[in-house]
């Protein structure tokens, strides 16, 4: 029972983060990719402020997986190298700890880009 709550939880929440990014889209004129850097960037700051980590815990990768939680472990990896090493942490603390997602993201575009054929919308 404890499993399909957690369940229930992420899927509410990533739900959730989801269609504001819908309703962003629907009703304002920003565009995709300025909504997902607004996501990243709020990611940060709600993390460097520790109201997005108490989402986490409740939410699990319904609130880690989606955009604002890569924004939240940069500022979590900052915050940690930070407190490590001192102000040279803030320059290499966030891509330490993103270095996984971001090298998965390079490996799985060029697997991509080699097994399918890119062409025209139209």
């Amino acid at each position: 029972m404890d499993m399909l709550l957690d369940y229930g939880k992420a899927f509410l929440i990533g739900g959730l983060l989801c269609a504001i990014g819908q309703v962003l889209i629907d009703y304002t004129k920003l565009t995709p990719a300025r909504i997902l850097v607004s996501y990243v960037v709020a990611g940060v700051i709600l993390g460097g402020i520790g109201l997005y980590g108490p989402l986490v815990e409740f939410a699990g990768a319904g609130a880690s997986v989606p955009l604002t939680g890569f924004g939240y472990l940069l500022s979590k990896g900052v915050r940690e190298a930070v407190a490590a090493h001192g102000l040279l942490g803030a320059m290499t603390g966030g891509l330490t700890a993103a270095a996984a997602g971001i090298t998965a993201a390079i490996v799985f575009g060029f697997l991509a880009a080699l097994l399918f054929k890119s062409g025209d919308k139209s």
